[in-house]
C-alpha cells in the first residue's frame, strides 16, 4: 500500500462506497419521502379534524354596558358619596344636590293641591245650597198657584176685584221666574263638579299633577345608581353647579359582559349564531378558560362605522380584507369566579363544526337593559298627594259633624 492510499481515512472510503451504492441511496430517499408523506398526512388529519372546525382570532375585546350617570335637574353639589373603583348597588345614593329651591316649590305645590280640594268642596256646598234654593222656590210657586186657584172662582162670581187676582197672577209669574233662576244657578254650580267626586275633579287632578312634578323634581336632587356596578370616570366635584344632562360619572356593571371578536370576512363563511366559543384572556393567561356562544354578527364591517369610512369608489382604491364584529356572550358563573374588565383583549376560538344555525339574529324577546329604581319615586309622589287630598277631605267631614 502506498503512502497516499494510507492517508485516506477509512470513513471517507465507506461514505464514498455508500454514495456509489444505488440500493442505499434508494432506501434513504424512501425514508425521506416517507417522512414527508407522514408529515403531510398528520397535517391533513390535524386540518380535517381540528383546524377546519375552528376559527380563531386574537382581535377580540371585552365589552359591557357603560352607564353614564347624569343629573336630571340643575343644582349645586353638596355631597359625593362614592368614588372611582367602588362598588355600588342599584338605588344607592351617589350624589346629593342642594334642595332648597325644590323644597320651596314642593311646598307651594302642596298648598295649591290643598286649596284646589277646598275650592271643589266649596263648589259642592254651593251646589247643595242651590238645590235647597230650588226646593224653596218650588214651595213659593205652589203657594202662589194655590192662592190664585182659590180666588179665580170668586172673580167669576164678581166677589173679588180683578186687581187682586191680577196681583196673584203676577206672584205666580214671579215665583216661576225665581224657580227658573234657581235651577239655572244650580246647573251652573254643578257644571264643574257633576259626574266625579272631589278627588277626581279636573281642578284637583291638575293640582295633583303639579304636586307630583314638584315632588319628583325634589327627589331628583338625590341622584341614585340606576344599576349595580363599579364607578369609573368620576368628574363631579363638591360645590359644582351642574346642569341637566351633565355627566357626573360612569357605572360599569361587570356582569353580563360580552366579547366583540373581529373576524376577517373570509372567516365568517361557517360562523353561525349559537356556536360554542372558547376564550382566553391576557389577564389570566392560558390557565383560565371562558366558555361562551355566538349571539350575533355585526351588521357591517368596522370601516363602515368608523369616523372616516373608506371611500372605495375613488380611483385610488386598494383592496383590504375587512373585519366584521361577532358578538359572543360570556358565562356569568365564570365571570363571578374570574372577573374581567371592559376593554381587555382576548383570544377567541369558535367551534364551527356545526354550521347549520342562523346567520341573522331573531327579534329580541326581552330588553337589553332596564332599571326600576325610578318607579318608586312616582309611587311615593302619588302616595303623598293622596295624603294631602284625604287630609283636606277629612277636615270637611269633621267640620260637618
Amino acid at each position: 500500500m502506498s503512502a497516499s492510499e494510507s492517508a485516506i481515512p477509512k470513513d471517507a472510503n465507506d461514505s464514498g462506497l455508500a454514495a456509489k451504492d444505488p440500493a442505499k441511496r434508494s432506501r434513504a430517499l424512501l425514508i425521506v419521502g416517507a417522512v414527508f408523506v407522514l408529515a403531510a398526512l398528520i397535517w391533513f388529519l390535524l386540518w380535517f379534524f381540528i383546524f377546519s372546525t375552528r376559527e380563531n382570532t386574537d382581535n377580540a375585546y371585552i365589552g359591557g354596558n357603560q352607564v353614564a350617570l347624569s343629573s336630571q335637574v340643575a343644582g349645586t353639589v353638596v355631597a359625593i358619596l362614592t368614588d372611582d373603583t367602588q362598588h355600588v348597588e342599584a338605588g344607592q345614593v351617589l350624589v346629593k344636590l342642594d334642595g332648597t329651591d325644590a323644597d320651596v316649590r314642593l311646598r307651594q305645590a302642596g298648598s295649591a293641591l290643598a286649596e284646589a280640594v277646598r275650592q271643589v268642596r266649596q263648589q259642592t256646598e254651593t251646589a247643595s245650597s242651590a238645590d235647597a234654593t230650588i226646593a224653596a222656590r218650588e214651595v213659593d210657586l205652589r203657594k202662589a198657584q194655590a192662592d190664585l186657584k182659590r180666588h179665580l172662582p170668586l172673580l167669576a162670581a164678581q166677589a173679588e176685584s180683578p186687581e187682586i187676582v191680577q196681583h196673584m197672577r203676577d206672584s205666580v209669574a214671579q215665583a216661576q221666574a225665581a224657580l227658573d233662576t234657581a235651577k239655572a244657578q244650580a246647573k251652573a254650580s254643578r257644571a264643574s263638579i257633576d259626574g266625579v267626586d272631589i278627588a277626581d275633579n279636573p281642578s284637583v287632578l291638575q293640582a295633583r299633577a303639579n304636586f307630583r312634578a314638584a315632588w319628583v323634581a325634589a327627589q331628583r336632587n338625590t341622584i341614585v345608581a340606576p344599576v349595580t356596578g363599579y364607578v369609573a370616570q368620576r368628574s363631579v366635584q363638591l360645590g359644582a353647579s351642574i346642569t341637566p344632562g351633565q355627566q357626573l360619572m360612569t357605572i360599569v356593571p361587570l356582569h353580563n359582559l360580552w366579547i366583540d371578536a373581529n373576524f376577517k370576512e373570509n372567516q365568517l363563511r361557517h360562523i353561525r349564531i349559537g356556536q360554542p366559543v372558547k376564550i382566553t384572556t391576557d389577564l389570566y393567561g392560558g390557565g383560565v378558560d371562558y366558555h361562551g356562544k355566538v349571539i350575533g354578527l355585526g351588521a357591517g364591517t368596522g370601516s363602515v362605522f368608523s369616523l372616516l369610512p373608506a371611500q372605495n369608489a375613488t380611483g385610488n382604491w386598494i383592496k383590504v380584507v375587512q373585519r366584521v364584529p361577532v358578538r359572543i356572550a360570556l358565562d356569568n358563573g365564570e365571570l363571578d369566579k374570574h372577573p374581567l374588565r371592559v376593554g381587555l383583549s382576548a383570544d377567541v376560538t369558535v367551534d364551527i363544526s356545526n354550521d347549520r344555525g342562523p346567520v341573522l339574529a331573531a327579534t329580541a324577546q326581552q330588553p337589553a337593559a332596564e332599571t326600576s329604581v325610578y318607579d318608586q319615586v312616582a309611587a311615593q309622589a302619588d302616595a303623598q298627594a293622596e295624603k294631602i287630598i284625604r287630609a283636606n277631605l277629612d277636615s270637611a267631614a269633621q267640620s260637618s259633624n
